[in-house]
């Protein structure tokens, strides 16, 4: 049944397949066996990670066919027990007339991040405790050694935090890119990425509490239905660690009443 203009629906796709996921983040175990991944090795479509100094979120699902557990916790308790999201892919297929759809198109084109304040001091401060509470004889790492790693790990993080942020305003190469499209307030941004209330805003705002992964634009994309003379129709691909970012698409809905919003989660196996 047709969907009156502005509104969104939601329905079942299919899970991408490999081609449609660029490279997997890569997982590096300091000397504790505790799992980070450092920012620069994200490697996806429209920038990388912004550096949060927390637990890290690891690989996009694998191909169709894996067997994935049910339900997600939130962010918040993710966060505080470094547990693995279920990474849930999504397709967006916004249609309606031809120039509309364009300026929705440039309107929705960004860098990809979240230009976060990055607490150098906490991080250089978590990276040194995690090294230095492990047992003398099991880290290879003096006291000292364990300053250097920390104080190395808070400067490459730092410059690309740098990078990252530099990007955001002027870089184009992410499709559909959230904070171009509903920023994030410079107060929650200086919150920082873990902070409750960052996450509150996120969640209330956006209904997912970190950028989209791995966006692309889905060559070739149709509306599922015949469209009337002038109009057109573009498809994105994302994944999120779970959620769905269901109050962002209303509120874009709401703000360009003339296209048609299709938004296709697939839920986790």
């Amino acid at each position: 049944m047709p969907i009156p203009p502005g509104e969104t629906e939601t329905e079942t796709a299919p899970a991408p397949g490999p081609a449609a996921v660029d490279r997997a983040p890569v997982d590096h175990p300091p000397v504790d066996g505790t799992v980070y991944r450092t920012p620069w090795d994200d490697g996806l479509p429209g920038g990388a990670t912004t550096a949060r100094g927390a637990a890290i979120d690891p690989a996009p699902p694998a191909p169709p066919g894996s067997v994935r557990p049910r339900g997600r916790r939130p962010a918040t308790a993710r966060a505080a027990t470094g547990e693995k999201p279920v990474w849930l892919y999504h397709h967006l297929t916004v249609s309606g007339p031809a120039e509309t759809l364009q300026e929705f198109a440039a309107a929705a084109r960004g860098a990809g991040d979240i230009p976060w304040r990055f607490d150098g001091d906490r991080f250089e401060e978590d990276v040194f405790h995690r090294a230095a509470t492990v047992p003398a004889a099991q880290r290879g790492l003096s006291i000292d050694g364990c300053h250097i790693l920390a104080r190395q790990f808070r400067m490459l993080v730092e410059a690309h935090q740098a990078r990252a942020a530099a990007r955001v305003g002027h870089a184009k190469d992410c499709p559909f890119d959230l904070h171009a499209l509903l920023p994030v307030p410079a107060d929650i941004l200086a919150l920082g990425a873990t902070h409750p209330d960052a996450l509150a805003w996120l969640r209330e705002s956006w209904g997912v509490t970190d950028r989209l992964r791995q966006v692309i634009l889905r060559t070739g994309a149709t509306a599922g239905r015949r469209l009337p003379r002038g109009h057109a129709a573009v498809g994105y691909g994302f994944f999120t660690a779970g959620e769905t970012p269901h109050r962002a698409i209303a509120t874009l809905a709401a703000r360009f009443p003339a296209l048609r919003f299709a938004l296709l989660p697939r839920p986790a196996d």
